[in-house]
C-alpha cells in the first residue's frame, strides 16, 4: 500500500510517499480502507518532533473509510485513531489496522472528506466541555479561540447542549471585561481554553466563583502564573485535556455521540480542500502556515 512516512524529524518536506506492507488485522480488529484523512496542527507537530514517536512512522490521526476485513466487513466508518501517528502507524496510508472496538458508524449525509475533517477537533471539543467540564443546558462558557478548529467544534457542541457561547481570541482586548459583559458581572460557569499562554490567567479571572476552566494548549510560554489566593478563594477548578491520552472504545463512543448531532442538523463539519496523498507535504505546509476555517484532507489513490 502507499503510505506517507518521516524517517527524521522536521519540515514538512521530511515526509516521502512510500510503497509498505498492507497491514493484516489479528483476531479482534478490522482492517479500514482509507478514503480520507484529515491533516491536524498536531500531526504538523508531530513530524517536527514535538512527540517524540520512535521513527520511521506514518503520520496521521483522523479518517473515514470502509472496513475490508476483520470484523465489520462492509460498514462505512470514522474516527481518530487512539496513538495514531505517535504510539503507532497512523491513518495516512491507504489502510489502517483497528481494534474492533474502535469502530465508530460514519453519519450518512457526510461525504467521506467531510466525516474525516471532524475528529480531533470535536474529540477534544467533547472530552473538554462534556466529560471534563460536564457543561449542562442554561450554563455560560466562554471559548479562548474561538476562530480554531477545535474553538468552533465547542461553539457548535455548547449551542447543541443548550449553553450560551462567548467566543473570544488573541486579538480581543479585554477577555474578562467581555465574560462580565456577557454575563452582568457574574462571571461565566466554563472557560475552554484553546490558547494558554498570555491568555490562561484572563480566563481564570472571566470565571464565576467554582467555576472550571478546561486547558488544552500552551501557546508561547509553557509556563503560566497567576493569584493562587485569589484562586482557591474562588474555590475555582483547573482541568487539564489531553485527546492523545484516549482509547479506541473511548474515541469511539464519542465518535458515536456526535454522529447524533451530525444526523440531526444541530453539527456541522468543516469546509475542506482535497489533496492527493502524493501531494501531502505541500498540504501539511499549508496546516503548517495556518489554514484558517478550511481543514486540509488527504485522499487516497485508486488500487490496492
Amino acid at each position: 500500500m502507499k503510505a506517507l512516512r518521516f524517517a527524521r524529524y522536521g519540515a514538512p518536506s521530511v515526509l516521502t510517499l512510500e510503497d509498505i506492507d498492507t497491514p493484516r488485522p489479528a483476531a479482534g480488529e478490522s482492517l479500514i480502507k482509507i478514503s480520507a484523512t484529515a491533516i491536524n496542527p498536531s500531526d504538523v507537530k508531530n513530524v517536527a518532533g514535538f512527540f517524540h514517536t520512535a521513527l520511521p512512522r506514518t503520520p496521521g490521526r483522523d479518517y473515514a473509510g470502509i472496513v475490508v476485513a476483520g470484523d465489520g466487513v462492509g460498514r462505512e466508518v470514522w474516527g481518530s485513531g487512539a496513538g495514531f501517528g505517535v504510539a503507532r502507524d497512523g491513518s495516512h496510508a491507504q489502510y489502517v489496522c483497528v481494534p474492533a472496538d474502535a469502530l465508530a458508524d460514519k453519519p450518512a449525509d457526510l461525504t467521506m472528506e467531510e466525516a474525516a475533517s471532524v475528529g480531533v477537533p470535536f474529540v477534544v471539543a467533547w472530552n473538554g466541555l462534556v466529560q471534563a467540564a460536564d457543561l449542562q443546558a442554561g450554563e455560560t462558557v466562554m471559548v479562548i479561540g474561538a476562530a480554531g478548529a477545535v474553538g468552533r467544534a465547542v461553539t457548535q457542541i455548547a449551542a447543541w447542549r443548550g449553553a450560551r457561547v462567548v467566543g473570544v481570541d488573541r486579538d480581543t482586548l479585554d477577555v474578562v471585561a467581555a465574560a462580565k459583559d456577557a454575563t452582568g458581572g457574574r462571571g461565566v460557569d466554563v472557560v475552554f481554553d484553546a490558547v494558554g499562554g498570555t491568555m490562561f490567567d484572563q480566563g481564570l479571572k472571566s470565571l464565576r466563583p467554582q467555576g472550571r476552566q478546561i486547558a488544552i494548549a500552551s501557546t508561547g510560554d509553557r509556563r503560566v502564573s497567576f493569584d493562587m489566593p485569589d484562586f482557591y478563594h474562588a474555590r475555582l477548578r483547573l482541568i487539564g485535556v489531553d485527546s492523545l491520552k484516549l482509547g479506541d472504545a473511548e474515541i469511539a463512543a464519542i465518535m458515536n455521540a456526535l454522529k447524533l448531532g451530525f444526523e440531526s442538523g444541530a453539527l456541522q463539519p468543516y469546509e475542506t480542500k482535497r489533496w492527493p496523498l502524493g501531494e501531502a507535504a505541500a498540504a501539511y505546509a499549508v496546516v503548517e502556515r495556518g489554514s484558517g476555517p478550511v481543514k486540509q484532507v488527504l485522499t487516497m489513490p485508486s488500487g490496492v
